[in-house]
């Protein structure tokens, strides 16, 4: 389950609504602190993993716990919260063909040396007659993924994940690499005129 959509509708329109609308550039900030909410809380339940039962164990909180972060921040938000990648390893994540021109201009840009942790994207564009607005924030690949993401995984994490995701493409990664982007969208009302 990617995305999970629950229209509040005073969670989308009073976060920074005037009474004209809400605000793109206050949609942005707060589309910022949800993605960073989002890495801190599912890093906090990695560390923790890891810590506790060992690094196999810290694919479990990546299938079980990423998805009810995602669905907890959209819920408390009203947003569309999700993760994706072009190297999946999860299908459930597979990107919407606007992730996916996203995540390949974020790879182009750190193919040009501009750093992951630096790559976000946010638009408001005209779906089907309503205005959406969208945000990726890219994924940088950190010191705690590589135990499951890296180019050298421990045995029983190889035949964890063979086990899992049969068609994995999720690892041979280093830190700082594009591991793929937090992806927030809400509807926009734009302000009235």
């Amino acid at each position: 389950m990617k995305k999970i959509l629950v229209l509040i509708c005073c969670g989308i329109f009073c976060l920074g609504a005037g009474p004209n609308g809400p605000d793109q550039g206050v949609l942005k900030k707060e589309a910022r602190l949800a993605a960073k909410e989002f890495m801190e809380t599912l890093k906090g339940h990695l560390q923790t993993a890891i810590k506790k039962d060992g690094p196999v164990h810290a694919i479990r909180v990546c299938s079980q716990e990423a998805p009810r972060i995602a669905s907890r921040i959209s819920r408390e938000r009203g947003w569309e919260v999700g993760r994706t990648s072009l190297q999946l390893r999860n299908h459930a994540n597979l990107p919407e063909v606007w992730e996916r021109a996203i995540l390949e201009e974020f790879a182009e840009k750190q193919a040009q040396r501009t750093k992951a942790e630096n790559l976000e994207y946010a638009e408001v564009v005209d779906v089907n007659g309503e205005k959406r607005f969208r945000y990726m924030k890219a994924i940088p690949t950190q010191e705690v993924c590589l135990l499951c993401h890296g180019q050298e995984l421990a045995a029983e994490v190889k035949e964890q994940l063979a086990e899992d995701y049969p068609y994995d493409q999720g690892a041979g990664f280093v830190v700082g690499d594009l591991r793929g982007a937090f992806s927030i969208e809400v509807p926009f009302l734009p302000p009235a005129k």
